[in-house]
């Protein structure tokens, strides 16, 4: 239902003479459903010294070795993750302490690195992964099966949408794994 009291930020756009707001609100409601999520994660991630990014990175390895595609690169790693190489050096270097990653110099160019998910880091991941699954299928308890079909039809309109006229087309793509 929509809330039919205007935020601040309508009625300063308002004062502007921009009366329509949705598309901020659906954005700012979309990042605090985001925000809220990486809080979450990191929280129920905690016990195991993971937090959000560090738990989707290592489930990214475990989907990569499920798939058989091996070892990753830390450069294809950064693009998947959508971080920065200097982010994602960071996260790989607390994983392989952690004993959660190994990683491996390529056999053929001495300078790169190979990253995949150790034996210890698959087994935190077929542990956590259920119960977690579980935690976000409760999340849609509410929803009717056509409710959340919709929602999933519409968030990924809205994604396409920001996609192609965000300018991203060539340059972005949905990870769907």
């Amino acid at each position: 239902m929509p809330n039919s009291r205007p935020s601040h930020l309508a009625e300063m756009l308002a004062a502007h003479g921009i009366t329509e707001t949705r598309g901020v609100e659906i954005m700012r409601l979309t990042r605090m459903l985001a925000n809220a999520y990486e809080m979450v994660v990191s929280a129920r991630m905690r016990e195991h010294g993971l937090s959000g990014p560090r738990w989707r990175l290592l489930l990214h390895l475990f989907v990569a070795a499920q798939m058989g595609k091996g070892a990753l690169s830390p450069t294809q790693l950064s693009k998947t993750q959508n971080v920065s190489k200097n982010t994602i050096s960071s996260l790989l270097r607390s994983l392989e302490e952690q004993g959660w990653i190994e990683r491996s110099l390529d056999p053929n160019d001495r300078r790169q690195f190979h990253i995949h998910i150790s034996p210890a880091g698959s087994d935190l991941i077929r542990h956590s992964t259920p119960d977690h699954m579980d935690f976000l299928n409760q999340l849609l308890a509410d929803f009717s099966p056509a409710e959340i079909d919709q929602l999933l039809d519409l968030l990924t309109r809205l994604h396409a949408a920001l996609v192609a006229r965000g300018g991203l087309s060539h340059t972005y793509e949905i990870e769907r794994e």
